[in-house]
């Protein structure tokens, strides 16, 4: 098969598209054709600083195909797949656990559902199952253009709650089109005097923005994050806690959140479509970090 693959750490010029072994699916596995991947930020800061021992491997997390050959029940060859690529992503096969992977309901294209897995998870286990997110509550949600980002201010307004989104000027429209009810533009306003008695924050962005948050959240509050360390210092003074968060791959969260997608109360934003060929570019425009919604890699097409 055509794979892109590392075989050592750096840039975006280590990414080789070669051939590679098809891998093979073990018990509980299935081996999925992939015709969409994504580019996440772990991507490129796996890329740049590898695991002894784990080279030569191949990057990408989400996924979304047919399965060609499944070893686990409830899948079958011929299914439409998404979810969580367990070999790599960016290559023509994948291998997963079928714990991490979902159907692909009828309306949504891979495309979108390639989209949906990481950023879909780390934002819904960071509003709810961290944040305890309740309806009635204001969410403020840095980076809310982003990939992560945008998908979670559309869960939270979906949830009932109140959002806040921070950003820079261009994507003001962007994010109050997706259901925010108040938009803070980190290059006008300093986003800590202009929110207050926020129930959850959600940091999405990283280094001085996490900080930024600690602020803006009322007392007995929550901030979250996925991009830095949680400012655990600033939290307790402020009386407040501050968490971690991740997706963790499951069949019922990608299945719930496909539903939401596929009944158009969630839409996924695609930023770009490259081939797989292009994937070093890809790496670049996500490195950027002005990416609004999500980069994905079209695969045998």
């Amino acid at each position: 098969m055509q794979a892109v693959v590392v075989h050592q750490a750096g840039g975006p010029e280590v990414l080789n598209l070669e051939e590679a072994e098809r891998p093979e699916p073990a018990d509980g596995e299935v081996l999925i054709r992939v015709r969409a991947a994504s580019v996440n930020p772990v991507d490129w800061k796996t890329r740049r600083s590898f695991e002894p021992g784990t080279l030569p491997a191949v990057l990408g997390r989400d996924v979304s195909g047919t399965v060609e050959a499944s070893r686990a029940e409830g899948f079958s060859e011929g299914d439409e797949v998404f979810g969580f690529a367990g070999s790599g992503g960016y290559a023509e096969f994948t291998a997963s656990p079928a714990g991490s992977i979902a159907q692909k309901p009828v309306g949504i294209g891979d495309e979108q559902a390639a989209g949906i897995p990481v950023a879909g998870s780390t934002a819904w286990g960071a509003l709810f199952d961290v944040g305890g997110l309740q309806p009635g509550q204001t969410a403020l949600i840095t980076g809310a253009a982003g990939g992560v980002g945008h998908l979670a201010v559309q869960f939270a307004k979906h949830a009932g709650a109140r959002v806040i989104g921070t950003g820079s000027s261009r994507n003001r429209d962007f994010v109050l089109g997706l259901g925010a009810d108040e938009y803070i533009d980190y290059t006008r306003q300093d986003v800590a005097e202009a929110a207050s008695d926020v129930d959850v924050a959600l940091d999405t962005v990283g280094a001085e923005t996490t900080q930024s948050v600690v602020p803006t959240v009322r007392e007995g509050g929550i901030a979250v994050t996925i991009a830095s360390a949680p400012p655990q210092d600033a939290a307790r003074q402020r009386g407040i806690r501050a968490e971690l968060a991740y997706g963790r791959p499951s069949t019922e969260l990608l299945t719930q959140i496909a539903e939401l997608v596929a009944s158009r109360d969630v839409r996924v934003e695609i930023a770009e479509l490259l081939p797989l060929a292009e994937v070093r570019r890809a790496h670049e425009l996500s490195e950027s970090g002005h990416t609004r919604g999500k980069l994905i890699l079209t695969i045998g097409k």
